[in-house]
């Protein structure tokens, strides 16, 4: 099987939990690693996930120390929309959303 490697970065604006880690991560860049495979079966280029992986500070808090962890990427983006959700200002009871007037 031809496996192939993609590399993406992830920010995280406040500290967050993944599970698969079993400590709360600070905020950052992270880099994210994900592997998949050809599809040899079909006529033209498919690929499928295989792997997930994301490199976060080692436990031991040393400036170079990495970590590489395997993650479920729905995991990922659950955090990653919790992250997202704390940036949004708390809803109003009455208020439309973009409705600025006070009620």
């Amino acid at each position: 099987m031809l496996t192939r490697s993609r590399s993406t970065s992830v920010v995280f604006s406040h500290p967050f939990e993944l599970k698969g880690v079993d400590r709360v991560l600070p905020p950052g860049d992270y880099r994210v690693v994900t592997d998949e495979e050809l599809l040899e079966q079909l006529s033209f280029p498919a690929y499928r996930r295989v792997a997930t992986m994301i490199f976060v500070p080692g436990e031991l808090h040393h400036a170079s120390a990495l970590e590489m962890v395997t993650i479920d990427p729905r995991d990922l983006e659950a955090a990653q929309d919790r992250d997202s959700a704390m940036n949004r200002p708390p809803a109003v009871p009455g208020m439309e959303p973009g409705d600025k007037s006070l009620a």
